[in-house]
């Protein structure tokens, strides 16, 4: 048996708690909070959500993520799709992997999966797009604390064109047992009423299945443009879960970034 090559853990203690317990109460807390609003939602098959420090996006993210806590058991698969940060990438890496690990332990790479990929064009097994990247690690948590197991496809979104990232999606889009993540904040770094004002814009764009959306608009626009593509395509219904910023959340309101929660459901 070969032994595990694992991405650690690179943001905890940074982006979110790095002890287990705080990890697991603050998650909880924050499911337990957004599952008030999201109550009779079915879980979606596909959604955007934020990736920034748990005080600043956190409670955007979980409502989105409690809807998935009755999809325990049914969701396996989790395709996350996030933007890269610290490494220019041209195409969509995935990482030389076969687990990424979390202060609440280890989630499995669907290696099948990568494997499939790997005969595309636009993908590209490029390990420095993971080392450090936080727009997918921050999802890891969530989805441990509602799904339980299951085996992700990790995603660090380059430069492409969406239409080479939606051709992934429908890739493996699968069914019931495939969810798709779509990592995004919104808008940075704008006084608080601007952002609200450009924000509104953006996920009026989003739930009506418009777009493209731009890198000024969303950090995670390719991969949010390849599911607007699907969504299209396949007549999915989106809905706004919420829609906040760190000048609600935690931070000053003279610059802040902008975070929202979107499901996007099939007939």
């Amino acid at each position: 048996m070969h032994s595990s090559t694992v991405r650690p853990a690179a943001v905890a203690g940074l982006f979110y708690p790095s002890a287990i317990d705080e990890l697991r109460r603050s998650v909880d807390g924050m499911l337990a909070k957004a599952s008030r609003d999201t109550h009779g939602l079915p879980p979606p098959k596909a959604m955007v959500a934020p990736h920034a420090g748990y005080i600043y996006s956190g409670p955007i993210a979980a409502h989105c993520y409690s809807l998935l806590l009755a999809a325990a058991g049914r969701i396996e698969r989790v395709v996350l799709f996030g933007p890269t940060h610290r490494v220019a990438v041209n195409g969509i890496a995935l990482p030389d992997a076969d687990c990424f690990d979390t202060p609440l332990g280890r989630v499995n790479v669907d290696m099948e999966a990568c494997a499939q990929l790997k005969s595309m064009p636009q993908v590209l097994v490029y390990d420095p797009a993971h080392t450090w990247e936080h727009s997918l690690e921050v999802h890891l948590p969530f989805l441990q604390r509602t799904l339980g197991s299951f085996n992700l496809v990790p995603l660090a979104v380059g430069h492409v064109d969406p239409d080479h990232v939606a051709a992934v999606m429908e890739a493996l889009w699968g069914g019931k047992e495939t969810l798709v993540v779509v990592s995004s904040d919104l808008s940075h770094f704008h006084p608080y009423h601007e952002a609200q004002v450009m924000d509104s814009a953006s996920v009026a764009a989003l739930v009506s299945l418009g777009g493209p959306l731009n890198h000024e608009q969303a950090c995670g626009a390719t991969a949010i443009n390849a599911l607007l593509k699907v969504a299209r395509h396949r007549s999915m219904r989106p809905r706004l879960l919420d829609l906040r910023n760190s000048g609600d959340t935690a931070g000053d309101r003279a610059r802040v970034v902008g975070y929202c929660s979107v499901g996007f459901w099939e007939d």
